[in-house]
């Protein structure tokens, strides 16, 4: 391999010149919009009023498996039917169940979830109703869990890094193949 020098004018294309800041870009792109994917699917339903919870006991399968999440939606005790299911407070926990009866002359919810053999063995008072269950979507409550944890929130916002300094690298690379030019 012999040490040639080029003629005036003319200069050696770098191979992948143009084919890995492209990349770069596409890829930085890609995981930006993932993040604010995620976020917006976390953040969305909070904006339009329900509340989000994680399914973590078995008291509601088949119908509600465990690690999914509930999309709570604020309702008028008194327009909650038979067959609805409830998200409400039980001491600090959240519990959703099934209603089986609501009593409004009593101001209270007899309810049962769709595993358990009985029903509840205390009613809900109206007060601890934090609203209807409006739909529920299996496995996606275990992901949750994880990104709204600490651990989570930082890895989050690591993978965004990660995309923006992709983006900057992509720019930077393309910038010094113009001045080279």
């Amino acid at each position: 391999m012999t040490n040639q020098a080029l003629p005036t004018g003319q200069r050696s294309k770098a191979k992948g010149g143009k084919i890995i800041p492209a990349l770069c870009n596409i890829v930085g792109t890609l995981i930006l919009l993932s993040v604010i994917g995620v976020c917006l699917l976390m953040a969305a339903p909070r904006m339009m009023d329900f509340e989000i919870y994680n399914i973590v006991s078995g008291s509601m399968e088949p119908k509600i498996p465990i690690g999914s999440v509930i999309y709570v939606e604020p309702t008028e005790p008194e327009t909650i039917q038979t067959g609805d299911v409830i998200a409400f407070w039980s001491g600090d926990s959240v519990i959703a169940h099934r209603v089986v009866e609501n009593q409004t002359v009593e101001g209270k919810f007899t309810t049962k979830g769709d595993a358990n053999a009985g029903e509840d063995m205390n009613d809900v008072e109206y007060d601890a109703l934090i609203g209807r269950v409006s739909r529920h979507y299996p496995y996606i409550g275990v992901y949750l869990e994880i990104l709204t944890s600490n651990i989570g929130k930082i890895y989050i916002i690591c993978f965004a890094a990660c995309g923006a300094m992709l983006n900057i690298l992509a720019g930077r690379m393309r910038e010094r193949r113009r001045n080279r030019a």
